[in-house]
């Protein structure tokens, strides 16, 4: 089974930084809550900012399993871990702006 991939590019209101460049990636699996608690915070920000990013399910690529199994929710930005568990809203928001 090939990984769950989502992936939203929503619209930037004209008064924020142009930010899409970038790319967020979740790396969760099926029935964590905070794996739905980050997608809120990832969707909420990206959204915002104008950024596209995707959901990747780790039951459906052992690589991802093998990488992060111990730390999900995962977020990748660019790519490059962001954070694990727990997302910060305005942390990620840094991210993506600065």
């Amino acid at each position: 089974m090939s990984p769950v991939f989502r992936r939203k590019t929503p619209s930037r209101p004209e008064h924020q930084p142009r930010s899409e460049n970038h790319l967020v990636t979740l790396i969760r699996k099926p029935g964590c809550h905070l794996c739905d608690d980050a997608q809120l915070v990832v969707e909420k920000v990206c959204a915002d900012l104008g950024v596209p990013w995707e959901a990747k399910d780790i039951t459906a690529d052992r690589g991802l399993h093998d990488a992060y199994w111990e730390q999900i929710p995962v977020v990748l930005v660019d790519g490059r871990q962001h954070t694990f568990w727990r997302v910060n809203e305005e942390r990620l928001r840094r991210a993506l702006t600065e």
